[in-house]
């Protein structure tokens, strides 16, 4: 433990699975822990159990949607604790029935994007300002980014992810700051276990059935969490561009 000393890791969606998770490992591996999420109460109850083992944290509500809310979140980090080591762009929404290409509904296609693709570049541009060379930004993207299992609102919002994941590694391959991604299958957090099985498209569900292997067991949020410790600290210094799919297999 103690291999993240003295850098600072920003978590955004941070309140809740693997965003609570990995914020947990960081501090115990010694980094001053920045998380971000819509609700401060939520977030408070992932800061006090970071404050219980001795870790460092520090709370920003943020809606990441909002261009402005993620300059604040990168702005109250240096102020508080001088620099950005490491961004991890958790923060995520799903679609609320698997809707696929020929039945997605116009609003919720904005609402996801506008989290899950723009808010992850936003962060991003906000966090350019501040970092410098050995710093590490990781993605937390989807198995649904890769193979197109999911609703097409989410399963395009993934893709855009990894896609952005490339493109910043290679702009910043010179600059020595890297960019990764990590894809989880199917995975136990709150956001998934709260989707409500009448509203899913059985004929996506059938699709998707196609290309996982059910019987093997899900990812857990503390499982994507090692592996965000690991593209946090200087153990990954020379991999950049790299998407990495988290689901024991259950997509080969």
């Amino acid at each position: 433990m103690g291999n993240l000393n003295g850098k600072t890791a920003i978590i955004t969606g941070g309140n809740s699975g693997v965003g609570a998770a990995a914020a947990i490992l960081l501090a115990k591996n010694g980094a001053n822990v920045v998380i971000s999420a819509r609700r401060q109460a939520a977030l408070e109850e992932v800061a006090e159990k970071i404050k219980a083992e001795g870790g460092n944290v520090l709370t920003v509500p943020t809606d990441i949607s909002k261009d402005d809310d993620c300059k604040n979140l990168m702005k109250a980090a240096v102020d508080k604790f001088g620099s950005i080591d490491v961004l991890v762009n958790n923060a995520g929404v799903l679609d609320t029935g698997l809707a696929p290409v020929d039945k997605f509904d116009d609003a919720e296609l904005q609402k996801i994007i506008s989290t899950n693709q723009v808010g992850t570049m936003q962060c991003i541009r906000a966090a350019l300002e501040y970092m410098k060379e050995g710093s590490s930004i990781v993605n937390v993207a989807s198995i649904a980014g890769v193979n197109g299992g999911g609703g097409a609102a989410y399963v395009s919002s993934k893709a855009a992810i990894i896609g952005i994941t490339k493109h910043t590694a290679l702009l910043l391959a010179d600059k020595y700051i890297r960019c990764n991604a990590i894809c989880p299958g199917t995975i136990v957090t709150p956001m998934t276990m709260n989707m409500k099985p009448e509203n899913l498209d059985m004929r996506m569900m059938g699709a998707m059935n196609k290309h996982a292997d059910l019987k093997l067991k899900p990812c857990m949020a503390e499982d994507v969490a090692n592996i965000i410790e690991f593209f946090a600290s200087d153990n990954s210094r020379a991999i950049t561009g790299q998407i990495i799919v988290s689901d024991f297999g259950a997509s080969l």
